[in-house]
């Protein structure tokens, strides 16, 4: 057997990689379908988004869409990954890595929009901040080994275009 061929599959270090793909969208829903259902349902929303509220400021409703719109399209795109993932598929390491870069992009610029709205809150309250570590983890560990892996270069081939599986069987020897 080649040394590509003992290399593909859903083994080694990319056990701990599904783990992660299966887990992401239950955690995202875990995480915001309780908070923004109690936002839109307590009267938060319309306290921070009524113009004369002591709360009201023109920005709570855009920022709030936005969070909404962003997570959700993460949950959506979380399930994408997983198809991506358990077919084999060669999208999913670039996939992977765009939503994590995705990540470390908005999580900052959205606590710095927060402050914009809050100025007297730190930019980093204890729940951002772990989030963030966790992204900025992920992308430290996960990122390189998607790009340099051998396992991963062996493994997500599924519906390669013929002229990057021409290139790809090229390499393999």
């Amino acid at each position: 057997m080649s040394e590509t061929g003992e290399l593909k599959g859903l083994r080694g270090w990319l056990i701990l990689v599904g783990i992660g793909v299966v887990f992401s969208p239950l955690r995202l829903l875990m995480t915001y379908v309780p908070l923004y259902t109690g936002i839109l349902n307590d009267g938060t929303w319309e306290v921070l988004t009524s113009p004369g509220s002591s709360a009201y400021n023109p920005f709570w409703g855009p920022l709030l869409v936005g969070e909404m719109a962003y997570n959700g399209v993460m949950v959506v795109l979380s399930i994408v990954l997983i198809y991506l993932f358990f077919s084999k598929h060669y999208l999913f390491p670039k996939v992977y890595i765009a939503l994590v870069a995705v990540s470390l992009v908005f999580i900052p610029l959205d606590a710095w929009l927060v402050t914009r709205i809050l100025p007297g809150e730190p930019m980093f309250d204890p729940q951002t901040t772990k989030e963030f570590v966790r992204t900025v983890l992920a992308a430290l560990i996960w990122v390189p080994y998607m790009l340099m892996s051998k396992r991963v270069k062996a493994t997500f081939v599924e519906r390669l275009p013929a002229s990057r599986a021409q290139s790809n069987a090229g390499c393999a020897g």
